[in-house]
């Protein structure tokens, strides 16, 4: 191997590809937790959350956050231990090169992306990109990222706003109800949310809202 493509880190030398490609993958790390994991769904959900509710800034986005990444991280965990088993460890005992490497985790990450993802949206990018669309899930499992993580994060755009509605319908009817009382009794000049945000909290509360929003997306992806 020639020297020049080696550099010397705590006394060891090692690939300078292997330096680029690590610094690769943390480079656009953030975007695949964006784009090819649960987490769109969870964040854009805890959004509707927050406005329906009508708290403002609470709970504040850092903590959004951080529920939406552990609840991807439990989530993804199935994924994350077929691609340390099917190419991280390999590559790491040097049974595999980096091409190989590379197209062993796409494909855990393409099983849950596809498993996930409506046939007419993986169909109308193919459609667009103007390749063949598969007839089965193993001509899928062939398909590019290029056409899978679009319609991925479509998808989980178009249930995340679905669940969205669902969330708002509830407290939709308690502003209504809180409006038309306080319009009854001429109390025009009090604000209703001010009324109306107590009574949102209380039914939240009782019914256990964050283990009962936590269950049913968890579920939805296949999990307990």
């Amino acid at each position: 191997m020639p020297t020049d493509a080696l550099i010397n880190v705590n006394g060891e030398s090692v690939q300078t590809l292997e330096i680029l490609f690590l610094t690769t993958i943390m480079m656009i790390l953030p975007s695949m937790v964006v784009m090819m994991t649960s987490f769109t769904r969870y964040i854009v959900v805890f959004s509707f959350l927050r406005t329906a509710m009508g708290t403002q800034q609470t709970p504040p986005n850092m903590v959004l956050i951080g529920m939406a990444l552990i609840l991807t991280l439990f989530t993804m965990t199935p994924t994350l231990n077929a691609v340390n088993e099917e190419a991280f460890q390999p590559y790491q005992a040097e049974e595999i090169t980096q091409e190989e490497f590379f197209e062993r985790a796409q494909e855990p990450l393409k099983r849950f992306m596809l498993s996930e993802t409506q046939i007419r949206t993986v169909e109308l990018y193919c459609n667009m990109s103007g390749t063949p669309v598969p007839a089965t899930e193993e001509e899928a499992q062939d398909l590019s990222l290029a056409i899978i993580v679009p319609s991925f994060v479509t998808t989980e755009l178009k249930r995340a706003f679905e669940i969205g509605f669902l969330l708002y319908i509830p407290f939709v009817l308690i502003d209504m109800i809180v409006a038309s009382t306080l319009m009854s009794m001429g109390m025009i000049m009090l604000p209703p949310a001010m009324i109306s945000t107590p009574f949102k909290l209380l039914l939240f509360i009782l019914l256990d809202g964050w283990q009962l929003l936590f269950s049913t997306l968890v579920r939805g992806f296949g999990l307990g």
